[in-house]
C-alpha cells in the first residue's frame, strides 16, 4: 500500500457528514501558513475501521465524534489521566507510531457552559439532566461534578441508576432546571428532530444546553427557547475544544 508524503489530520466518527472540523483546521493551516498538511473526513461504519487510518504513516492526528468516543480507547497506546478516568477520548495525537488520546471536551464544555450559568446560578434547583449516555455526556457529567451541580443521565433504555424519556414530567421539571442534550437528535440534516421532552412545562427558569451546533438553533432550542428558556448550542464549545486540540498537535506540524 502507497501513501501520499502529506501530513494527515482528520476526524473519525460516523454520519458525520455536517461536522466543521474539516473548514475550522484547513482554515487554521492556511492562517498559519503550514503546507503539505491535510484534515480529512473519516466517516466510519465501524470502529475496527481505525485501525487501517492509524497504519498510515503520515497520520498525525484526529478528533474523534459520536459514537466512538467511548469505543476508540482500546485502540489507542496511551491515554491522558483525565481521558481515562473520564472513559471518553475526543483527540489523539500520534507519536512515533504511539496513539494518544485526550479529551479537550472537558475544557470546551466547562468554559462555554459557565458563560451563561452564571445568569442562573443564584435561582433554586439548577439541578441537570443530561439527555444520552454516550462518551460525551461522561465528559458532561464529570465538569458538572466539578461546578458542584447535581446530575441525573436520562437514557432511552432502562438502566439502573438512569431515568428514561417516560419519567420526564412537570415534577421532575420543577426539580431539574439545567437540560443537557449530549444526543446527536436534531443535528443537520435531521433538523426535525429533537429528545422527547414534555416542552409545555418548560419555563424562564431553564436553562437549556445543546451540544448540536449544526443547526446553530436545534428544534430542541426552539422549543425551549418559546417557553422562554435560556438557550445555548455546541458552536463554542466545538471551537474551545479544536483551538485545544491544535495545541496538542502542533508540534507534529512544522
Amino acid at each position: 500500500m502507497t501513501y501520499k508524503k502529506i501530513k494527515i489530520y482528520g476526524l473519525i466518527g460516523k454520519d458525520i457528514k455536517y461536522s466543521f472540523s474539516r473548514k475550522f483546521f484547513s482554515e487554521k493551516f492556511k492562517q498559519e501558513s503550514i503546507f503539505n498538511t491535510n484534515y480529512e473526513i473519516f466517516d466510519i461504519p465501524k470502529i475496527e475501521d481505525v485501525s487501517f487510518i492509524f497504519q498510515n504513516p503520515y497520520f498525525k492526528g484526529c478528533n474523534v465524534t459520536i459514537p466512538y468516543k467511548t469505543k476508540i480507547i482500546p485502540f489507542l497506546t496511551k491515554i491522558m489521566p483525565e481521558a481515562k478516568s473520564i472513559g471518553s477520548v475526543n483527540v489523539v495525537k500520534v507519536i512515533n507510531k504511539c496513539t494518544i488520546g485526550f479529551n479537550t471536551d472537558i475544557l470546551g464544555f466547562e468554559n462555554s457552559f459557565k458563560k451563561k450559568f452564571q445568569e442562573i446560578k443564584n435561582k433554586k434547583n439548577f439541578k441537570a439532566l443530561i439527555l444520552g449516555t454516550g462518551g460525551v455526556s461522561k465528559t458532561i457529567s464529570f465538569v458538572l461534578e466539578k461546578l458542584k451541580i447535581p446530575y441525573q443521565y436520562v437514557s432511552r433504555k432502562k438502566n439502573r441508576g438512569f431515568l428514561v424519556y417516560e419519567d420526564i414530567n412537570e415534577n421532575l421539571l420543577n426539580k431539574y432546571k439545567i437540560i443537557i442534550n449530549c444526543t446527536p437528535l436534531g443535528t443537520y440534516p435531521n433538523i426535525d428532530l429533537c429528545p422527547f421532552l414534555p416542552y409545555q412545562y418548560i419555563s424562564s427558569e431553564h436553562y437549556f444546553y445543546d451540544l448540536v451546533y449544526n443547526p446553530k438553533k436545534t428544534l430542541f432550542l426552539k422549543k425551549a427557547e418559546e417557553k422562554g428558556a435560556l438557550i445555548k448550542n455546541g458552536l463554542e464549545m466545538f471551537y474551545l475544544q479544536a483551538e485545544e486540540s491544535w495545541k496538542i498537535w502542533k508540534n507534529n506540524t512544522s
